[in-house]
């Protein structure tokens, strides 16, 4: 990791006291696999990370965290199709970059991909895509169970220890089934794969990290005869920095889980991201050229007409699913009537309306007590 200076939004206090990234490789006796401390599965700031507000355990258990800047980065937004048209002699990728923006600053990411060795035995570059973005989502909820999620202040770390089987029955449960081999896979992707986030500017902080810093694995042999080995992984600094500083939010994980598309898990969690003043006499406003721009996931259509009905339709999907109530459509157009851009201005539903009244107040107890 690298760490120019101080600024980039406490990056100083993300980046402070963390240990050099573990290179991930599969862990010998993982039988004995050595476990963070117990301490770390049972503090303050941890509790607060997987305490939620709601009223019956039901409904706790649909509900997870959003990281604020971490999950508004574009850092799953090349599909396995583009990959394969991009490869060079059908192994190598070279590094994606691409700008978003965030609250008002300019940044830039960039991944370096991940080298695994593919089902034909070739080895074979990946970026994380949709699957790993699942697993990722699936993993953080993990952690909100206790005895499953750490949070080590000292050596600044949080992560979970799990089970094959259990990541599996978490991914099946939200609609997403996946094999013992795709999440092993999807593992070496995200534990391999390196990000880079650079604000605008000189003098800013850069923070260069894989997405799990930290993989401790099970051989392939004891894959094949118990899937219940326990497994454990580090997460991304940007997520022990959010639980450290309390600055996450709950929403509906599995609403968001059950969307079929990338882009409408995208949309749903900007909303639950942005739109904290949601009520029925605020509207919230989206332009396309922003979606566009920040989610990474329309760059495959030639032309923008497709994509803004592509973001049509995610809208459209969010109102029938009760994320939003409805939505208008204003078209900006230029000479010979070509279509400039679009401004969506949404209406909230009911139910996200009281989730974001409850999100806010856990964030406010959480900040009061932590």
């Amino acid at each position: 990791m690298t760490n120019k200076t101080k600024g980039f939004q406490s990056a100083g206090d993300i980046l402070k006291g963390m240990t050099q990234a573990i290179a991930p490789k599969e862990t010998p006796n993982a039988r004995q696999l050595a476990t963070p401390d117990k301490s770390e599965f049972d503090n303050r700031q941890l509790s607060l990370f997987q305490s939620f507000l709601s009223n019956t355990d039901e409904e706790s258990s649909q509900l997870s965290n959003a990281v604020d800047l971490w999950d508004s980065i574009p850092r799953y937004s090349i599909s396995r199709q583009a990959m394969t048209k991009t490869r060079i002699d059908g192994q190598f990728l070279k590094k994606h970059s691409a700008t978003f923006h965030h609250k008002g600053r300019s940044y830039t990411r960039v991944i370096s991909p991940a080298r695994i060795t593919d089902h034909d035995g070739q080895e074979r570059d990946y970026y994380p895509s949709a699957t790993e973005e699942l697993v990722e989502h699936a993993l953080r909820k993990l952690a909100t169970e206790q005895q499953a999620g750490y949070f080590d202040k000292p050596n600044y770390r949080s992560g979970v220890v799990f089970t094959l089987y259990q990541l599996r029955e978490e991914m099946k449960r939200r609609g997403h089934a996946r094999s013992y081999q795709q999440l092993v896979e999807s593992l070496d992707i995200l534990s391999h794969s390196i990000i880079d986030i650079i604000p605008e500017g000189e003098g800013e902080a850069v923070l260069t990290s894989t997405y799990l810093p930290s993989l401790m694995a099970v051989s392939r042999k004891q894959l094949a005869t118990d899937p219940k080995s326990k497994w454990a992984v580090q997460f991304h600094p940007m997520v022990t920095g959010s639980i450290d500083k309390v600055t996450y939010r709950q929403f509906n994980y599995h609403l968001m889980m059950s969307h079929p598309t990338q882009l409408a898990r995208w949309l749903h969690q900007q909303l639950v991201l942005k739109y904290t003043f949601a009520n029925h006499h605020a509207p919230f406003e989206m332009r396309y050229s922003t979606i566009k721009r920040d989610s990474g996931l329309l760059d495959g259509y030639t032309r923008d007409r497709d994509g803004i009905e592509a973001v049509h339709s995610v809208f459209e999907d969010l109102r029938k699913c009760a994320v939003i109530q409805g939505y208008e459509r204003k078209d900006t157009t230029g000479p010979r009537n070509k279509l400039i851009d679009v401004v969506f201005t949404v209406r909230p539903s009911v139910d996200f309306i009281r989730e974001t009244k409850a999100a806010n107040r856990r964030q406010a107890d959480a900040a009061q007590t932590r």
